[in-house]
Formats: C-alpha cells, structure tokens, sequence
C-alpha cells in the first residue's frame, strides 16, 4: 500500500483538545514506567543501499544536483520504506517514533537547492510516521493500551552554527543570523503540526543557541495560531570526555539555559556510547526539574565509522542507569537498531521509572 502524502488531503488543524490529550497522555504513562524511543533512522535506511535513482524517485529525476544522502527527501519519494523502518521500531517496543525529519528546515536543505520543499516534507513525513502507528496498531488489536504510542516531531540542529564562526580567520563572522534560524525552524514545526504529530523533539544539540531558536520558533507558532503547545523534549549532545557541548557549555549550563521552555523531558543522544554518557546522565538526572531522556549511540565508531557494540550490551548499560534511577525515556541513536531497542525495551520494562523532584519554592 503506497502512502498518500499529497497535500491537498491533509487536515492541517489540529484540535486543541488533542494537544491537551497528548500531554496528559504521555505524563500519565512517564509516571508507570520508562517509556522508550526509537533507533536511529539513518542506520535503517542504510541497509536499503539505496541508490541515487531511488532517492530521486520519478517527482525529481531530473533534478540538478545529487540528492543521494538527503534521508529526510524519502518522504516524499520512498515514502513506504521509512513508514516500514517506523514499523520495525514499534514492532520491536518503541513507545516514542521520531518523524525522519532531522534535517527537513530550508537552512539544511539548501544543499540540495530544495529550500521550498521543506514544509511539504514535514507535513508528509509527521503524516507517514502517523500512519505507521495506525497499521501497527491494525495488526496487533489484542496488545495496545490506547493512545500508548506517540510521534514526536524530530528537529535537528541544522549544519550551521550561531555561536561559533565557520572562518578560523574570522572569529566575528557568522553564517547564519538567529532570525534566520527562526524562520527556518518556525516554517519546519509548522509542518510538523500540521502532519499530527503528538511531540516535539528539538535533539542532538551541539550550539544551544541554535537550540534556543528552536524553542523560539515553537513558542512562536503556537502563540500564533492561539493553540495550547505540544510537549517539548530537548536533548543535547555533549561531545566529548570534557563534559562540555561543542559550543562550550557544561551539562548545568545547558539544562539552565534551556528550562525556561518549560520541556516534558531534557536528555542526552548522540556522540558518546551508553558507557561513556553514563557520567553525564548520572549528573543530568540530579539537576532536572522534568522527566530524563537518554538515547546513546551504539557505542564508538570503529575504524571505518561503524557502530559495533551489540544489542544486549547495550541494553545492559541503559539497565543499570534505570536501576540508577536515571531516567524516563530511554532509546537509541547513531548505530542502534530494532534489535537494540527490542532489548532496551525487555530490559527496562518492569523497572520504575525516576520520580520526578519535589520543587522547593524560593524563598
């Protein structure tokens, strides 16, 4: 079955209802258990071997430049390969499914000279992952807690930086303004919103400002549009033994600069494996006022850039941070697969979840 992704058929206003639903939801389900988020979609989608025909599909054949590696435009030409990835992780105990969207704003996008594009791949990609819940849902009638499986909406760091400067010579100079950065992201959660999806996940970031335009633009929009906001999940990425992020913020530093948002969770993904980010969610878990996300790649990448660390060993580090009292959601990144999440999922499923700290109020 092909999936319809036309525009012209999208209902693009969501009730408000449903907002509220989703976040009473998902913070009922926080408080029972460790909820889990999927794997890495890119790692999916290169098992497929996908070649550039396949990206460019029959819409964009005749495109100018090479489309091969822009994950985010199979959406729109492959769109029942990442509807059957989606499938996997829930199939394999995923709670959380994340839009392949992680690089679907007109900044990123404009490698590929496909800048009008991204709204349409937003839509299209939130109303795929949607759909993927709704077949999985089909197939396994007897094992579903209703309204128990959520789509967040995965927006990425972009591949330009407001904190740091591209030129070495140039220290001043930026490639990017910061109200280009809202309109980017504003233009990406609006087409997000519009294809239903349930979450916010404003993930791998490295430049908290680029962050902080993120939660600028999601705040934006639904002051806008006069909604009650979706629930935002942040998760930043600390990139090396340092504890810092590659903007130069300690862990406290980050979480203080970005709680104002008011997140459902705040976590850590990408970059380091589940042993070597052990330390940082240990520290994250004693200083978050929210729920605790943590989605480590599978281990480091060996010489050739692959991700090598097995399934069970994975799952057996996220254990120990669960019996830890560490966190409220827990999945993978860069490397992990349905195999991975299947045995996170088993490890973690009958382990409470982290309470959430009780507030003092200032004095």
């Amino acid at each position: 079955m092909t999936l319809d992704v036309k525009l012209s058929t999208l209902n693009t206003k969501h009730q408000p209802s449903a907002f509220v639903q989703a976040m009473a939801d998902i913070r009922a389900l926080l408080n029972q258990r460790i909820l889990v988020i999927d794997g890495a979609m890119g790692t999916m989608i290169q098992r497929h071997k996908l070649t550039e025909e396949d990206y460019r599909g029959e819409r964009f054949k005749d495109w100018p430049s090479d489309l091969k590696g822009n994950n985010d435009l199979l959406c729109l030409t492959q769109p029942d390969i990442i509807k059957g990835i989606h499938k996997e992780y829930l199939e394999a105990g995923a709670d959380i499914i994340e839009t392949n969207t992680f690089n679907a704003q007109r900044v990123s996008m404009a490698d590929y000279g496909m800048e009008a594009l991204s709204y349409e791949i937003n839509v299209a990609a939130a109303k795929i992952a949607k759909q993927a819940i709704k077949e999985y849902q089909e197939e396994n009638p007897n094992s579903q807690v209703p309204n128990s499986k959520f789509v967040a909406g995965a927006i990425g760091p972009m591949n330009k930086t407001l904190s740091l400067s591209p030129d070495v010579n140039n220290p001043g100079f930026r490639a990017l303004t910061f109200d280009e950065a809202v309109d980017a992201y504003y233009e990406q959660v609006k087409g997000l919103v519009d294809g239903g999806i349930d979450l916010i996940l404003i993930e791998t970031i490295f430049d908290t400002l680029n962050a902080k335009a993120a939660i600028f633009a999601v705040k934006k929009y639904f002051r806008d549009v006069q909604q009650p906001e979706l629930p935002i999940m942040i998760s930043g990425t600390i990139t090396d033994a340092s504890g810092r992020t590659l903007s130069g913020q300690t862990l406290e530093a980050f979480y203080t600069s970005i709680m104002h948002a008011r997140p459902l969770s705040v976590g850590l993904n990408c970059a380091l494996g589940a042993t070597q980010m052990r330390p940082h969610i240990e520290e994250l878990s004693t200083i978050a006022a929210c729920y605790t996300s943590a989605y480590p790649n599978a281990g480091l990448p060996n010489a050739m850039g692959e991700y090598d660390e097995h399934p069970s060993d994975t799952a057996h580090f996220i254990e120990e941070w669960a019996k830890e009292g560490f966190v409220n959601i827990v999945g993978g990144c860069c490397g992990t697969t349905p195999d991975h999440i299947r045995h996170i999922a088993e490890h973690v499923k009958t382990i409470k979840p982290r309470p959430l700290p009780t507030l003092e109020a200032a004095l």
